[in-house]
This record gives C-alpha cells, structure tokens and sequence, in this order.
C-alpha cells in the first residue's frame, strides 16, 4: 500500500476543484441562466438508477442462460425485461420533456431565516406529468404532479445563512417515473437572488430616548389635535374651552388643554455604537431601524461613506435595509 501524504491529499483536492470548475463551465455554456427555461432534450439528462443497473444486470444474466441453455421461456422473459426497459426511457424522458420552468417571485429576510422563491411549472402540452422534484442543492424537494392543472405555483426554500445578495444556485429537476429504473434530471440556474438584511440584534432605545417616551413626541399645549386633560381657566382663554361639566358639579372653571405631536428626526449613526465590529453594528442599526419604522418619527441613516436623508414609510425601511444588507458585502463575500 502506498503511504497517505499530506502532499498526496493536496494533489487529489486540486484535481477534484479542477475537475469540477471544468464541469461547471461545461453546465454554464450548457446551461445558461434564464429566468424561464423549456425542458427539452438540450438540457434533459438521463441515467439509469441503482434500482437500473440491477434490473440490466438481472436481464443480462438472465440472456446468459437461455443462451447456454438454449431456454425458449428464459429468452421471452428476458426480451420481456429489456423491452420494459427501452420503454421506461422514453417514458421517464417524456415525464421531463415539455415542463417549463419559470422563477416569479422573491421577497427579502433577515439573516439566519429562510429564503422562499416562488416557481411556476407548467406544462406546455397535453401530456400528464407525475412525480416532478424540484430543489435547490442539498435541500428538501418539493414533488409536483401536474394531472388536473395546466400548470401549479411552488414555494422552495433556501437558508439565508450571510447577509448580502444571496443565489441557491441551480435548481435540480428530477424525476424516477414510471418505475424507477432510470433518472431524469437537469440543473436550471433561474437567475435566482435574493437580498438577505443584517439579523436585528436588540440595541437598547433608539437614539435620544429616555425611558419609555418617544424622541420626537413634543406635547404643543397650544395645540388643537389631542385632548390633553384639564387645568385652571384663565381669563385670558376662549369661554368654548371651558368645561362647563365640571363647573355644573361645582368643581369651579376648568378649562380644556389639547396637544399636537410635533414630529422630529431621529439619526441612526455608525458612530454610535464604538468599539463594535461590522457585523455587530450592522445588526444593531437594523434593529433600530425597525423600531423607527413602528414610531411616527422621519428617521436617516449614516454609514462611513453614506447617509441617506430621513424620511419614513415601508418604502424608506426597506432603502434603509437595503444599505445595511448590501455595506461592505463584497468584502466580506
């Protein structure tokens, strides 16, 4: 036996990448990316199964026989078997053959949750398809059967395990139908992407907050949006102000106080969270960010080198994540 190297291993690891940066390019030129691909007999490869190879094995040693023994029985059953499998080609091949494939939807998460593409299948003619699989690499599959539906609408999922733009890359078609001897497959890239946002780590009140009051809220006694409460009538003030409830009880003259919200800026800053690194800043600033977007209050961001304007609405939020989710992301891809 030769000795295990070190040497021998890096040399094995090397020619594995290359072979498989060989077939990559190979699927690419193949294979190109399209948002909507027609399966066909371009992009469609068949191979027999386990369950395959087994059952031409069995046939083949069944040939063996009826030819050394000259077994008329033996020869129908083991041209039975093999015409069974020249048809189970054509058959698995058609299951695959027609189908089209077409990415329609994705919706941006936050870090560490699941991804979901909306796929569209549908069929492009009269034929029945049975037990399609549909996955991203090394994820669960979906099955498909399209029997009473021209066509049917799936959600895959991909783990969103980094933040930045995400691809689950290609997308593996597959099916064994009708009997599991041979498999039909082809590897789609849809040009699927998605944008992943920082996971939110709680930061503590936003910034300018005291407690549980919101920064921004000012109460303008002066006001006439919000009935604020009572005080002590003042000559000065109109009589329609005046509680005229109170004084029937013989509480004397109140008068009626009414508040405005007078709507403030909050600044969500980098600089606001020193002696954190990236990732951990980033986490914090959008989980400010989201707690900004449930208070009535115009809020900006700045980042080293950015800083967008304060504005709110789903709209801005999802600017605002964006920014996050995309900072400094081909440094740290």
């Amino acid at each position: 036996m030769f000795p295990i190297t070190a040497k021998s291993l890096t040399d094995q690891a090397s020619k594995t990448g290359f072979l498989q940066r060989h077939f990559q390019s190979w699927l690419h030129k193949r294979l190109p990316p399209e948002r909507s691909i027609l399966l066909t007999s371009k992009n469609i490869f068949i191979f027999p199964s386990r369950a395959g190879f087994a059952f031409v094995f069995l046939f083949v040693l069944l040939w063996l026989v009826a030819t050394n023994y000259e077994n008329n029985l033996v020869f129908a059953i083991t041209f039975l078997l093999s015409s069974l499998f020249i048809v189970s080609i054509l058959y698995t091949f058609g299951n695959l053959s027609g189908l089209r494939i077409s990415l329609v939807n994705s919706h941006p998460v936050f870090k560490g949750e699941d991804a979901g593409f909306e796929l569209l299948v549908e069929k492009q003619n009269k034929r029945l398809y049975e037990n399609i699989m549909l996955s991203w690499s090394g994820n669960p599959s979906v099955v498909v059967n399209l029997i009473e539906h021209e066509q049917k609408r799936i959600t895959l999922h991909f783990p969103a395990t980094r933040r930045g733009r995400m691809t689950p890359g290609r997308l593996l078609v597959e099916t064994y139908y009708p009997l599991g001897l041979l498999r039909a497959w082809s590897w789609l890239d849809l040009d699927a992407a998605v944008l992943v946002y920082p996971q939110p780590v709680k930061a503590g009140p936003l910034p300018g907050k005291a407690g549980n009051a919101e920064q921004g809220d000012i109460v303008n006694l002066a006001g006439n949006d919000d009935f604020y409460g009572f005080r002590k009538y003042q000559p000065s003030e109109s009589l329609n102000h005046v509680s005229w409830k109170h004084y029937a009880k013989g509480q004397g003259l109140l008068s009626k106080e009414y508040s405005e919200t007078v709507m403030q800026c909050l600044w969500l800053d980098w600089d606001d969270f020193d002696g954190l690194g990236r990732e951990s800043r980033l986490s914090r600033l959008c989980y400010w960010v989201l707690e900004a977007a449930k208070s009535k209050n115009e809020y900006g961001l700045r980042l080293p080198g950015i800083e967008i304007s304060p504005g709110k609405g789903e709209q801005h939020r999802n600017k605002l994540l964006g920014e996050l989710a995309l900072f400094e992301w081909e440094k740290q891809s």
